[in-house]
């Protein structure tokens, strides 16, 4: 038992880490499925290229889009934004500007992880390089005249000529080229970006690790009240509504309660506060609001403030 909970904390300690690595070996899986079970290159002049960027760049332009969606800082960000009284400031739009810039970094690890293992492959950017004009003038300069005409039939291995043919092996050349030049700008931005945002932590790293630590409890603890006062209020209505009777008043936060602290969270280093929940219940005046101020500002190191919600747990 000591062993299986010392193997279950180590995968929670490094979930975030094991995440991004199944997201990539997910994606990886469905890019060889779809390249040897879907993909079909019409070797046709007018459709390999469409037909081939089609494969190689929607896919990615999905996989964009769904690390949006399973974002919980995106709804966090976008519920009731548009509401009625919402607040609609330059300050408010720049730092969601900002928390939409770094939804994009993390959204983007499966699209290129998609497109860098179908360059790799080489089969999509064949069938699409082999319906260019542009690709083809090039290939086929000092070559047959026929070279041109032929070209768009050799993902197929339709040529009978074997120097257009051969050219198959320097398209995936270029495509695996392409593939690992990818990898490697994505790492090194990532190293980049990664290095500037801890530079720029107003935090030290331990501040760093305890703040993740609260935060952790914090969503437990959470989940487990709200669960709790929800199942009470939930039996005494209902017991009322079998016993006709009135039911006895449970205090429950308001909507403008549960609004701010559903903001976004901004860091301020005159106010030291673990999450929004923390700054809410730490205000001076009750009726107070607790929206950024002017002096607020959104930390990229501290993103995972927000990417925390009651069904889950930041990454330590």
């Amino acid at each position: 038992m000591e062993k299986f909970r010392a193997v279950l904390d180590l995968l929670l300690k490094h979930r975030n880490a094991l995440g991004y690595g199944l997201v990539s070996l997910l994606t990886a899986g469905g890019e060889r499925i779809f390249s040897t079970a879907v993909f079909q290159c019409p070797c046709s002049a007018a459709c390999n290229l469409p037909y081939g960027l089609v494969f190689l760049l929607v896919p990615a332009l999905a996989l964009f889009l769904l690390g949006y969606v399973l974002s919980a800082r995106t709804w966090r960000l976008l519920t009731g934004c548009c509401a009625p009284g919402a607040r609609t400031d330059c300050g408010a739009a720049l730092r969601g500007a900002l928390v939409c810039a770094q939804l994009s970094a993390v959204a983007v690890v499966a699209p290129l992880t998609w497109v860098a293992v179908a360059l790799l492959g080489g089969s999509f950017y064949e069938c699409a390089a082999t319906g260019s004009a542009f690709v083809a003038r090039r290939l086929c300069f000092g070559r047959s005249p026929g070279c041109a005409a032929q070209l768009p039939r050799v993902p197929c291995h339709q040529v009978q000529a074997p120097e257009v043919q051969d050219l198959q092996k320097e398209l995936k050349a270029q495509s695996q080229v392409l593939g690992w030049a990818l990898i490697a700008v994505v790492i090194i931005v990532l190293l980049i970006f990664t290095s500037i945002t801890r530079c720029l932590s107003p935090v030290s790293f331990l501040q760093l690790k305890f703040w993740k630590i609260y935060l952790e409890q914090e969503q437990q603890i959470l989940k487990s009240q709200a669960t709790e006062h929800a199942t009470e209020l939930a039996k005494e209505n209902i017991k009322c509504f079998f016993e006709c009777s009135h039911p006895k008043e449970y205090n429950t936060p308001s909507v403008k309660d549960w609004q701010q602290i559903s903001s976004l969270y901004t860091f301020n280093p005159k106010e030291q506060y673990y999450s929004i929940l923390h700054k809410y219940v730490n205000r001076k005046e009750k009726n107070r609001s607790i929206r950024s101020s002017k002096e607020d500002a959104v930390v990229p190191v501290l993103g995972f403030v927000d990417s925390s919600d009651i069904t889950s747990t930041p990454d330590l």
